[in-house]
């Protein structure tokens, strides 16, 4: 399959690939020639192994896991967005026709009883108009020249599109601009023009490395604090749910037990204003002992609650 896809390969290519020794690989092509497979060898710079002409595998090589494994995308709601969700049915119905008889109805009983839901608790999806288009440039590997509106400013830029990323409900297009992998979220494109040109992009590009990378670079560049706080049991479960980060630095970090049965730890925060209005929420299993500022910032929140809801209502509301 590998060679069906991905063309001529060097037998030392396809032994890296299959993570096996080069003497295991020519074991194997020779076992997959006696088995009819029509591989052969060229010489030459340019040589390594290739399929004959025409030849193209078949589905009977699945086994029931397998075929109930290709059943188990659940992605019909972001390939709808996609524009994909005709595509994706009919494929469906070719994998299964192509299945045994006794295979099927497995293989739909999972699909049946997995559901994909991307969206986070509490939100609404995002509107995506300009998604479909965008789509179509990253699978055609078309230039796009597009109107964005970022927290800063609107710009118009032309882009070249290496990808898109689903995060959360949230779709996002990772483009080259100057030759440098940047992040879209495509809700904030305003208008999108696409172009002839074929876009390109650095040579050796990951997606999901550099997605990997690019939130770890946001969550350095966004947590520029610490602070050190006391936590009950309920107090810690909840400051893993307020980000990845803290929920990082919560494992990561050795903890103490207080006499009073709350853990002091460490975790990484953005301002003092966001992380007063954060962990505000989670007290009293929270509390706040550095930075002195930090603990200022809530006390002051909490005193200023307390004197609007010791005030007399306003005339009109209900007592």
């Amino acid at each position: 399959m590998m060679l069906e896809t991905r063309g001529c390969l060097s037998a030392p290519a396809l032994a890296r690939a299959l993570n096996v020794s080069v003497r295991t690989l020519y074991r194997d092509v020779d076992q997959l020639s006696a088995a009819g497979v029509p591989i052969y060898a060229s010489r030459g710079r340019s040589g390594g192994f290739r399929l004959l002409a025409g030849w193209k595998a078949t589905l009977t090589g699945l086994t029931p896991a397998e075929a109930q494994a290709v059943f188990l995308s659940g992605l019909t709601g972001p390939a709808a967005q996609l524009g994909l969700e005709a595509q994706v049915e009919t494929a469906r119905l070719k994998v299964l026709s192509a299945l045994p008889p006794s295979w099927r109805p497995d293989a739909e009983r999972i699909s049946s009883r997995l559901h994909l839901d991307p969206m986070d608790w509490y939100r609404e999806s995002e509107p995506v108009p300009h998604l479909a288009a965008v789509a179509t440039a990253v699978w055609e590997q078309r230039q796009l020249t597009i109107g964005y509106e970022s927290w800063k400013a609107r710009v118009r830029r032309t882009v070249h599109p290496l990808g898109l990323v689903l995060k959360a409900g949230a779709w996002y297009l990772v483009a080259a601009v100057n030759d440098a992998p940047r992040t879209f979220r495509i809700s904030s494109i305003r208008d999108v023009e696409s172009l002839e040109t074929r876009s390109r992009g650095p040579r050796s590009f990951n997606l999901a490395r550099y997605w990997i990378q690019s939130i770890r670079r946001f969550e350095q560049d966004l947590y520029k604090g610490q602070a050190v706080v006391l936590a009950t049991t309920a107090g810690l479960k909840d400051l893993r749910n307020l980000s990845s980060a803290v929920a990082r630095a919560l494992a990561a970090a050795p903890s103490s037990a207080a006499s009073d049965e709350r853990v002091r730890v460490t975790i990484p925060t953005e301002s003092i204003e966001h992380a007063a209005g954060q962990l505000l929420r989670l007290s009293p299993e929270v509390e706040v002992v550095e930075p002195a500022a930090l603990r200022q910032a809530v006390l002051e929140r909490i005193r200023d609650a307390a004197r609007r809801y010791s005030a007399p209502s306003a005339p009109g509301r209900s007592q």
